[in-house]
């Protein structure tokens, strides 16, 4: 027995029970440090006598009144000055997305069918497509708008105004159904759509349709991406905290119709097969009488911006091509680009949602590569200490798959993205809203939950927000999931078969 070998530290020793138990050690490090100081003073505070407690009073009642009313004053204005300086909490009251009828539905027979019959395209370009559609993790279920319906697709003015109105206009009326918010009660509306900015603006086509107020603060976001929405949410931050007591209406969209490629390259013809129609309605608030019924409350948006960068700028470019044909054209070094603007990213959010244990392991790990050049891999914090539901943008697999790799997610983390693009396509800046109604339907919302969103967009950015739960999301949820929660989440193969 005295000669056997000790059994390894790490058979020996569950190393998960030593990180927890530092964690637990560094993040409660003042509480520890203040009881014992709190425990001696109330020692010493109970062997004080009568007399020193008489001293004491005596003191007091020969201070002068007049020092004993500035000091109180003193206190009253740093205490006002204080409260009136604070950030207004910014609620998430509700929010609302569109619901694709079945008839807007584009299997993929019928993707292969209508590529193959539209004059443009050749057979080659036609199986190009199918190939990205078979890895791309969409399912059976996404939606085209009316004028892709059609051979060739409609790509008209009218056409495009349509959708808009349809997608814009349905998710409004969900949100004022739910929320019971009169029109005339909303002081600031923002929207973003990237690629169709018509004139009058789309703000002005739903100020028009819900005959809003002259006074309302109105803006249209354009050309921004995928990641518009979270910008949008900075925008209505900043005029919530400008503007008491009011009222913020935030719509994200992305019409399909007037953007479908009718060219042969390669680069530009991705978004064909990837984006779909969805939109989403958010309406914020600052008004203290919201508290109650808001289901969230933002607490960080952090934007990072690349643009400066010229393979960033043009990774995602519209453009037309040799025939004249107009297009996006996604870059091969797209995933390389968001992998960079996602780190800068997390550099910046880092400090403001992730545990001191978490923070102090990644300064140590600086401090060893950068100062002792030890030869060690950066450390990646553990944002999963920070947060319970992570939101990504459902941009396309590749783009899910790359982040869950970099934060070191689990399979229920991105459980929602993978189940929003499968479901409804890339939804552009809405995509968001889908994965977050799909946690909310899962059940899985509970009240002091944290929840981070983390969008890509041309330019190039990376923009996330952080959002805490303020009561617990019973179900059922109504929403987009409401008939087809019950059958999700499915197995997604890496290719799908259509030829």
């Amino acid at each position: 027995m005295a000669n056997e070998p000790l059994p390894p530290f790490s058979s020996s020793v569950r190393l998960k029970y030593v990180k927890l138990g530092y964690q637990y050690l560094v993040n409660h490090i003042l509480t520890f440090i203040l009881i014992p100081i709190i425990v001696g003073i109330s020692i010493e505070l109970a062997r004080v006598g009568p007399d020193e407690i008489l001293s004491l009073v005596r003191f007091l009642n020969d201070l002068d009144l007049i020092y004993v009313m500035s000091t109180l004053f003193l206190v009253i204005i740093v205490g006002t000055v204080y409260f009136m300086s604070r950030p207004r909490p910014v609620y998430l009251v509700d929010y609302a997305c569109f619901r694709p009828k079945p008839n807007f539905r584009v299997p993929f027979s019928t993707f292969l069918e209508h590529a193959r019959l539209v004059p443009q395209f050749d057979e080659r370009t036609v199986r190009f497509q199918v190939k990205i559609l078979e890895r791309s993790g969409l399912g059976e279920e996404t939606c085209l708008p009316p004028a892709n319906h059609y051979i060739p697709p409609t790509c008209s003015m009218a056409a495009a105004r349509s959708e808009a109105e349809l997608v814009i206009f349905s998710a409004i009326d969900e949100l004022l159904n739910k929320t019971g918010m009169r029109p005339k009660n909303i002081d600031i509306l923002i929207v973003n759509c990237s690629l169709f900015s018509p004139t009058p603006s789309l703000s002005a086509m739903i100020v028009n349709k819900y005959k809003l107020r002259s006074n309302i603060l109105s803006f249209n976001l354009s050309g921004m991406g995928c990641s518009a929405g979270l910008i949008s949410l900075d925008l209505a931050r900043d005029l919530l905290q400008a503007h008491g007591n009011s009222n913020a209406l935030v719509v994200s969209t992305e019409i399909i119709t007037p953007n479908y490629y009718l060219g042969k390259e390669r680069a530009m013809l991705l978004p064909n097969c990837l984006f779909r129609m969805g939109a989403a309605a958010v309406l914020l608030s600052n008004c203290r009488r919201e508290r109650s019924r808001a289901k969230y409350r933002l607490t960080h948006v952090v934007r990072t911006h690349k643009g400066a960068d010229d393979a960033a700028y043009r990774c995602v470019f519209q453009e037309q091509d040799s025939e004249g044909l107009t297009g996006i054209n996604l870059s091969k070094d797209l995933m390389a680009i968001a992998g960079d603007a996602l780190k800068s990213n997390i550099t910046t959010m880092g400090p403001l949602v992730l545990p001191a244990s978490e923070q102090l392991l990644f300064l140590f790990s600086l401090i060893a590569r950068k100062v002792f050049k030890a030869k060690w891999k950066p450390y990646i914090p553990d944002f999963r200490l920070a947060f319970e539901h992570f939101c990504i943008h459902a941009g396309g697999r590749a783009v899910i798959d790359e982040l869950q790799k970099n934060l070191q997610l689990s399979d229920q983390h991105v459980e929602a993205s993978r189940m929003a693009l499968h479901r409804f396509g890339n939804t552009s800046s809405s995509s968001l809203w889908y994965e977050l109604n799909y946690i909310e339907s899962k059940g899985r919302m509970k009240k002091g939950d944290r929840v981070w969103m983390i969008g890509f967009g041309s330019g190039f950015k990376c923009n996330s927000a952080v959002w805490k739960c303020l009561k617990t999301i019973k179900t059922p949820v109504d929403g987009p999931w409401s008939t087809s929660i019950h059958r999700y989440p499915v197995d997604i193969p890496a290719v799908v078969k259509v030829l």
